[in-house]
């Protein structure tokens, strides 16, 4: 766990003086907006990919490395799998650069954390405090064992440009492109119609109801979902049992957006875009609530707790000057803690490279 306390510390520090030293971008003669440090924003990259890149355990690391060991990645055998994306990625990969596993790894960590942390670089208020909640919240470490959702979650996270300017032919290009590495990226285009509405409207309401009714009516509702999906690559989820997910997971979820609620009127007047972002992370919420029930569902809350790295680098915004300096700690200390119980006490999180050392 040794490097991943170090990689913690190098991508806040890196990412923190980034805004430190932000320049200016001026519009129309005026400044417009801060722009934190590229130089420095890259040492942030750097270490996250360094980290992910090089890693030789963790989840699924193993499975993945076996897959790419012991297949001969021709186009009849990419062509016969599922995310046909990702074979494409593995074959070109093993065929023209390297044999060896963790070229894969490596280079789907690059992909992976250059795309998240460019679009939190263009979005997020305060940079460091959406890299530090990436960490501590966790989705850090699922880019290292559910590599092809959160790759092709990194990918459909781009689309948020076209979301805001309303360009669906833009924005179900990227998703489609996202959906060649994991078909579940899919979700995403029905979405695209539901959050385009003002936050905290009658449609927050139904997506809240929605939830409950499903967590109450678990049963009636797989039953439905499997009945319909029966003929996918994801007919065999129905044979899952990984259990509910913890409930303190949910909470840490709801939180950013409770206060974003409290702050609403607020975070419009300073961030104009705001109700899409919140209405994706709302989103997200919802799947969590139901994912109670049964763990798979979280798995499609990852597409929209990206969204909600963005709303949290605004939550300090939300309050008075004098008070912004305690929120800000308080988020610092509060995403600690649930990373040290998640990963210490939880998890136990053993991380090994055969390059940086266990």
């Amino acid at each position: 766990m040794t490097l991943l306390w170090i990689n913690l510390l190098l991508v806040f520090t890196f990412a923190f003086f980034a805004r430190y030293f932000a320049s200016p971008v001026y519009a129309d003669g005026f400044i417009h907006s801060m722009r934190p440090n590229k130089l420095l924003i890259f040492g942030s990259i750097a270490t996250l990919v360094l980290v992910a890149g090089l890693r030789s355990n963790i989840g699924d690391t193993f499975f993945y490395k076996h897959i790419f060991t012991s297949n001969d990645f021709t186009w009849e055998y990419v062509l016969s799998e599922k995310d046909v994306g990702f074979g494409v990625l593995q074959m070109v990969l093993k065929n023209y650069f390297s044999e060896d596993p963790q070229i894969m790894i490596f280079t789907a960590a690059l992909i992976t954390n250059v795309l998240i942390v460019l679009v939190l670089y263009n979005y997020s208020r305060m940079v460091e405090l959406s890299l530090y909640v990436y960490i501590t919240g966790g989705l850090f470490l699922v880019s290292m064992n559910g590599i092809r959702q959160l790759l092709a979650a990194a990918i459909a996270f781009v689309a948020i440009r076209y979301l805001i300017k309303r360009n669906f032919f833009k924005y179900a290009t990227v998703v489609v492109l996202a959906s060649l590495f994991h078909q579940s990226a899919l979700i995403l285009l029905p979405v695209y119609f539901l959050v385009r509405y003002k936050a905290w409207s009658k449609t927050t309401a139904v997506l809240i109801l929605f939830s409950v009714l499903i967590v109450i009516g678990y049963e009636a509702f797989t039953s439905l979902l499997f009945s319909a999906i029966e003929d996918t690559q994801y007919a065999n989820y129905d044979s899952f049992a990984e259990g509910g997910a913890n409930i303190l997971r949910v909470a840490v979820e709801a939180a950013p957006l409770f206060i974003a609620y409290l702050g609403r009127e607020k975070l419009r007047s300073i961030f104009p875009n705001s109700d899409l972002i919140v209405n994706m992370a709302l989103i997200g919420i919802v799947f969590m609530v139901i994912a109670t029930q049964e763990w798979i569902f979280a798995r499609l809350s990852i597409y929209f707790q990206l969204y909600q790295l963005i709303l949290i680098s605004w939550l300090p915004a939300l309050f008075r000057e004098k008070d912004q300096k305690f929120v800000y700690l308080t988020i610092i200390g509060c995403y600690f803690g649930y990373y040290f119980y998640e990963n210490v006490i939880t998890l136990n999180i053993m991380y090994e490279s055969d390059f940086l050392g266990g």
